[in-house]
C-alpha cells in the first residue's frame, strides 16, 4: 500500500470520536463499571461514563427506557451493551462520521454488527414496549426527559421493528448495519465478546480501515 493510504488507515485505528462523553484519545481504564469491562485494557469512556450507562435516565444524556412502560431486564442490557460500545470503544474509526447536532461533532454510521448481536437485541426486546423508530430524534423534551411526541402510539417492539435488521439499523438511525456475518468471522463488530479473550473488534476495523 502506499504511504498515504497507511496513514489515513491508521488514523482510522485506535481513535476516539469526538462526541459528548469520550475522552480525547483511548487507554486503559481500571476501574470500568458493569458491563463496560469489556474495555477496561483501552477504553474512550472514563469509569465515570461506564457507571452512568447502566443506570435508567443517566445524566449521559438523560434518557429514559421506561417511556413506555418499565423496559424488561433482558432487554435493557443490549441497551446498556449498545452504549457501553458507544461510548467506550476504541475501535468504531472507520465508521465515524460527521454530526450536525449541537451536542457531538462525530458519530457512527453503517458499523456492521454480528448478526447474532442483532439478532438477540430483537428477541430479547419483542416484547418490551415504545412509541418511536428512531430513538435520536423527535421525543418531547419539555420535562427534561424524553416523552413520547403527541399522538405516538406505545406498542411492542416486535410490531414497531418488525425485523432484527429494521431494530438494529432504524434505532439509532442508521448507526449500525445488520449483517449476516457471524461473531470471530472478523468482518462485523461485536457488542458482546468474551473479557477473558482479546477484543476481536480490533480485527475487525483494521479489515474495514
Amino acid at each position: 500500500a502506499c504511504p498515504a493510504a497507511a496513514g489515513t488507515r491508521d488514523s482510522l485505528l485506535n481513535i476516539c470520536m469526538d462526541a459528548k462523553h469520550h475522552k480525547r484519545e483511548p487507554g486503559p481504564e481500571g476501574q470500568l463499571y458493569g458491563q463496560c469491562v469489556l474495555w477496561k485494557d483501552n477504553a474512550c469512556c472514563t469509569a465515570n461514563t461506564s457507571l452512568e450507562a447502566h443506570e435508567d435516565q443517566s445524566y449521559l444524556y438523560n434518557f429514559n427506557w421506561d417511556h413506555c412502560g418499565t423496559m424488561p431486564e433482558k432487554c435493557k442490557r443490549h441497551f446498556i451493551q449498545d452504549t457501553c460500545l458507544y461510548e467506550c470503544s476504541p475501535n468504531l474509526g472507520p465508521w465515524i462520521d460527521q454530526a450536525d447536532t449541537s451536542w457531538r461533532k462525530e458519530r457512527i454510521r453503517d458499523v456492521p454488527l454480528c448478526q447474532e448481536d442483532c439478532e438477540q437485541w430483537w428477541e430479547d426486546c419483542q416484547d418490551a414496549v415504545t412509541c418511536k423508530v428512531n430513538w435520536h430524534k423527535g421525543w418531547n423534551w419539555t420535562t427534561g426527559t424524553n416523552q413520547c411526541p403527541k399522538g405516538a402510539m406505545c406498542q411492542k417492539f416486535k410490531f414497531v421493528f418488525p425485523t432484527a435488521a429494521a431494530l438494529c439499523e432504524q434505532i439509532w438511525s442508521g448507526s449500525y448495519r445488520y449483517t449476516s456475518h457471524h461473531r470471530g468471522s472478523g468482518h462485523c463488530i461485536q457488542m458482546w465478546f468474551d473479557p477473558a479473550q482479546e477484543n476481536p473488534n480490533i480485527a475487525v476495523a483494521q479489515y474495514y480501515a
